[in-house]
């Protein structure tokens, strides 16, 4: 049996020796060599949408992809069935690394460095940002002290997010399918959405993308929020319609956003979000980091030989 494992990252593939399989590198820009598209097994990562499609057709004899994304759009976009090849994800890998770029995203925001670094740029003296200032006004987001910050899309990025937050004194509740209590945190359904969100002063997005979250913030939930409340999105960009999102920035319906993500990414020169006054753009640079990620295909390459139930599979 053949396992194809990705040179886009380093992997120390001597954690996956030892089992009956032989490993292969593979090019994930190129199409499958020949002599390797009878492989069993399957990890991707970074992988061009032509040499996708290219394994759709050729792999025959495929039964399992490893994806090492948190979400395997790419592989489900290139034409893969999870009827016929199971498939599992990378969920579990980038939890730090997204946590982690949300919290600064957050902080980016609530003090306005931003902002600082405009004028840093202009060569300006920003002076209405330094110097005495009001504590926790209200009507404003300035920091996560007391700050209400909801979660929409709480697994495992809101789990590991939560504790660095509430250490920094926010208030945190999250929203996902199913109601209950999460690492002491209390989550709620997406039915309460509208008593949730004018409470509100950050909206932390971490939904993944699919048909049912599709622009899932739009311009009627957007209303919902308080004028000063920040979006931070560093889940799918479709899960936001960024026409509404444009509108409510132009409008001041809502304090500004920090977005990782977009409908098309790149995003466009030709995008109205670069030259918004109050918003933050990363270039889905959140997660690209997958920590664990032998671990996680050894154990799931354990289970795959014995015939057992795989970690992550969607």
């Amino acid at each position: 049996m053949k396992l194809l494992y990705p040179t886009s990252l380093k992997l120390d593939t001597k954690s996956l020796e030892g089992y009956s399989v032989s490993l292969h590198p593979y090019d994930v820009k190129k199409p499958i060599s020949e002599d390797l598209v009878d492989a069993e097994v399957l990890v991707t990562w970074t992988n061009t949408p032509d040499n996708l499609k290219d394994a759709v057709k050729r792999m025959k004899k495929l039964r399992w992809i490893q994806s090492l994304a948190a979400g395997p759009n790419d592989v489900l976009g290139a034409g893969f069935d999870p009827t016929a090849v199971t498939i599992t994800t990378g969920s579990g890998l980038h939890d730090n690394t997204v946590a982690e770029h949300t919290l600064g995203l957050l902080l980016n925001a609530a003090r306005r460095s931003f902002e600082m670094r405009d004028y840093q740029s202009q060569g300006k003296w920003p002076g209405h940002l330094g110097g005495p200032q009001p504590d926790r006004p209200a009507g404003a987001f300035t920091t996560l002290q007391d700050a209400n910050v909801l979660v929409w899309g709480f697994g495992n990025i809101g789990k590991t997010l939560t504790p660095w937050l509430t250490a920094l004194g926010a208030k945190v509740r999250g929203v996902a399918r199913h109601a209950g209590v999460r690492d002491g945190i209390e989550v709620y359904s997406e039915d309460k959405l509208s008593e949730l969100l004018p409470q509100t002063d950050a909206l932390v997005m971490i939904l993944p993308g699919s048909d049912s979250t599709r622009h899932a913030l739009d311009s009627d939930k957007l209303k919902m929020l308080p004028k000063h409340a920040w979006v931070v999105n560093v889940g799918r960009g479709t899960t936001i319609d960024e026409d509404a999102l444009v509108s409510a920035l132009d409008s001041g319906e809502i304090g500004g956003a920090a977005l990782d993500v977009f409908e098309k990414e790149p995003l466009p020169e030709s995008s109205p979000l670069y030259k918004q006054k109050n918003v933050i753009l990363s270039p889905h640079a959140a997660g690209g980091r997958p920590r664990g990620a032998e671990a996680l295909i050894a154990e799931n390459l354990r289970r795959f030989i014995a015939e057992q139930a795989l970690k992550n599979v969607i």
